[in-house]
């Protein structure tokens, strides 16, 4: 589910939730009404120096003045945390190059939640959406301490439906406890660090296909040495290209003069993702689910590949 339009957002208003976690609360500079989404939604931001992030909205949905994005401050910033910590103010303009929602929040019997630090930003509408359709639901949320655990205060109001686990005084969330008592028909919504998740993938094995939703900030670890050159079919200009070894179909289409659409490059966000009109897929990104790789209809070409020696896609 994507939203392409792009327009400026002025900052109305910053606010720390909590330690190393700035709110940044946006609004179109025109005054016109932002488009709709749903929980789950994250947006595309063009930073300084041709950055360009991506945010999940924790604000609510029938927002249609402002929109809520919180930003942590990466240890390892690769400039795009460090930049908004800095030196994005109350005032300043930037711009959004995209809505896009590839953690929608499905119908479910139940629903548990679980976030591992800044990973609570998008469970914030998906609670809101929950207690609107008076759905049964749970959250755990995990981090390193209470002083860095963002929107403490406002999920207060849930009482004991909200489990706080900070790890310097509970240590780290009891997985596999969570894991045993998910009900029949409930699903699991997910978003943390790598570690986090990756062990729910392994303790989820059992459930039923579509129980587990994920949402990951960083790109999985792929084996390339054996990547093999293939050619790509690019069905709307007629073109068939040659992917090298080392190179992204992204790559190849720059390298041969084409300007696909694209964001992250790590096969996180969703910008590039294009249909597939024949062949099979090498799936690399963090983006679709077990399901949408198995049907292969559509590839993140900034990081995925043919299985085979050649496919074609829609572009």
């Amino acid at each position: 589910m994507s939203e392409n339009g792009s327009f400026d957002l002025r900052v109305v208003e910053t606010r720390f939730k909590a330690e190393d976690v700035v709110e940044l609360v946006l609004a179109r500079s025109d005054g016109a009404p932002l488009p709709r989404w749903r929980p789950g939604s994250h947006i595309s931001l063009k930073l300084r120096d041709g950055l360009e992030r991506q945010y999940s909205l924790c604000g609510r949905v029938d927002d249609m003045a402002t929109w809520r994005i919180a930003v942590l401050r990466a240890r390892e910033s690769r400039g795009g945390s460090a930049h908004i910590h800095d030196d994005v103010k109350s005032g300043a303009f930037l711009r959004s190059t995209g809505l896009r929602n590839h953690f929608p929040l499905e119908k479910a019997e139940g629903y548990v939640f679980i976030a591992g630090g800044i990973g609570i930003t998008p469970m914030l509408a998906m609670i809101d959406q929950a207690e609107a359709q008076g759905t049964s639901w749970v959250l755990y949320y995990g981090g390193r301490s209470r002083a860095s655990m963002a929107y403490l205060a406002e999920l207060k109001a849930y009482g004991d439906r909200v489990v706080v686990v900070p790890e310097d005084q509970r240590g780290m969330l009891d997985l596999r406890g969570i894991a045993a008592g998910v009900k029949p028909g409930h699903h699991v919504y997910a978003c943390g660090p790598e570690g986090l998740l990756t062990a729910l993938v392994t303790l989820s094995e059992a459930w039923p296909a579509g129980t587990l939703h994920l949402e990951r900030f960083s790109p999985i670890e792929v084996d390339s040495s054996g990547d093999k050159p293939f050619t790509v079919h690019l069905n709307a200009s007629g073109k068939s290209i040659v992917v090298g070894a080392n190179e992204t179909i992204l790559d190849a289409m720059a390298r041969e003069g084409m300007q696909p659409q694209s964001s992250c490059r790590e096969g996180t966000c969703g910008t590039c993702e294009t249909r597939v009109l024949r062949g099979k897929v090498d799936h690399r990104d963090t983006v679709l689910t077990a399901s949408e790789r198995e049907a292969g209809d559509y590839m993140m070409i900034c990081v995925s590949r043919a299985a085979g020696d050649d496919i074609e896609i829609d572009a």
